[in-house]
């Protein structure tokens, strides 16, 4: 592909068409900058996906803990809801002093 190219760059400048040429060197830039503009694109959409992996994960992880810490609180309320019969219990045995 290069070649091709160098080959018409020649072919003009030996030719003395310079407008052609230009004309060609303008061309020329304007496919470098559409292939860096799509390369950048590319670079986003990888990044983008990236990102929502990352994002996935994380609210994975934090519906685990969140789970987690639901069913802790659970089992503390069950822990204090028997811990306070057993003070109600305490509180209503007769005193045998």
């Amino acid at each position: 592909m290069i070649k091709i190219f160098g080959k018409i760059r020649q072919q003009l400048i030996t030719h003395h068409r310079l407008g052609k040429y230009i004309l060609y060197a303008l061309g020329e830039i304007v496919l470098v900058v559409i292939g860096i503009l799509i390369a950048l694109q590319i670079n986003n959409w990888n990044e983008a996906k990236k990102q929502k992996t990352k994002e996935t994960v994380l609210l994975i992880e934090l519906k685990s803990n969140l789970e987690t810490n639901i069913a802790n609180l659970e089992n503390d309320i069950r822990t204090q809801n028997a811990s306070m019969r057993y003070f109600d219990y305490i509180m209503d045995l007769p005193d045998h002093y």
